[in-house]
């Protein structure tokens, strides 16, 4: 597995991680979620990303469990500051007494006493940035936490935080059909030598091939609530993932992996998919290999432009919470 710094500073990690979304339990009953954490760690993934409203605890427990044995030159990612409410939107809390007590709650599901790059999962407006980073550098010094990240961060937030305590790594979603993070977000991570990790870099499962159709989805998928799932954008969709399809097809590799391989070509990006399905691990990893020549590339940014999928990439509620500085 080829590998990649969180931050100009390190550490070295796996290339591709993995995310933790799917073992608590976001797409459905999990039958084995601690065995793909051990399967990817196989396979020689050293990057595992996972946050404490992921199953309201559920996928730290998970991790914990995993490697519990197993974490030297392991880096454990969890993120908080999103608070779940029943029958309503999520609620943001970035408050230094949430995130000081926060991270004492995860590092005992996660069994360890140190997370080794830990997360403010969204910017809430109610605190300044500022106090929040400056509770995260406090858990540096305590030698709680490794390094620091933000989490749908607009450029002017990560400036701010950046100069109260290095920010190591900057998560948002980008993908193929995800692309708003090239205007402004991607420079600025570079001129500050921040990492993007990427999460769902595969669409929710459409990059990959895989033609989901809702009305078979269980009844505790997220996707249920995806705009991109919805009547009326789900066959457009559809249709450009075909077109990915196609365009793999005709290099010999999978949809996932040119999907991945394309974000990989792009200078400080890390992307962590998430699975449950061991074949499609080892399959989503295979693209750390995989090189995209400039006529293939093109063709990709062809297929899927910046405004190429159909429907918000959140419901509004959840989309409501991203910074827009």
């Amino acid at each position: 597995m080829r590998t990649t710094t969180l931050g100009r500073t390190g550490p070295a990690v796996s290339a591709i991680g993995l995310g933790g979304l799917p073992q608590a339990g976001a797409y459905g009953p999990a039958d084995d979620p601690a065995g793909i954490v051990g399967h990817a760690l196989d396979l020689g993934v050293t990057h595992f990303d996972t946050a404490d409203y992921y199953g309201r605890g559920v996928g730290e427990q998970v991790l914990g469990r995993a490697l519990a044995h197993r974490s030297d030159g392991v880096v454990l990612a969890t993120k908080t500051g999103i608070l779940h409410r029943d029958g309503g939107p999520p609620g943001l809390d970035g408050s230094p007494e949430h995130l000081r007590r926060a991270c004492e709650d995860s590092l005992r599901r996660l069994g360890t006493d140190r997370i080794g790059l830990y997360y403010l999962a969204r910017i809430d407006p109610r605190v300044p940035v500022e106090e929040s980073m400056g509770a995260m550098a406090e858990l540096v010094a305590a030698g709680k936490v490794g390094r620091v990240g933000l989490c749908e961060a607009a450029p002017s937030t990560l400036r701010r935080a950046h100069a109260v305590h290095p920010v190591s790594a900057l998560q948002t979603e980008y993908s193929l059909w995800e692309r708003h993070v090239e205007a402004e977000i991607l420079p600025v991570c570079r001129e500050t030598g921040v990492t993007l990790v990427a999460y769902r870099p595969l669409g929710s499962g459409l990059l990959a091939g895989r033609r989901t159709d809702p009305r078979t989805l269980p009844p505790g998928d997220f996707r249920h609530r995806d705009p991109r799932f919805a009547p009326g954008n789900l066959d457009a969709n559809l249709a450009l993932a075909e077109g990915l399809a196609e365009l793999a097809r005709k290099a010999g590799a999978e949809p996932a992996q040119l999907a991945l391989a394309w974000l990989l070509a792009r200078d400080g990006v890390l992307p962590i998919p998430g699975t449950l399905d061991r074949a499609h691990l080892a399959a989503d990893l295979a693209a750390a290999e995989l090189r995209l020549d400039e006529d293939l590339r093109q063709a990709l940014d062809e297929l899927l432009p910046p405004d190429g999928p159909a429907g918000e990439r959140y419901p509004p509620g959840l989309l409501a919470t991203v910074d827009r500085g």
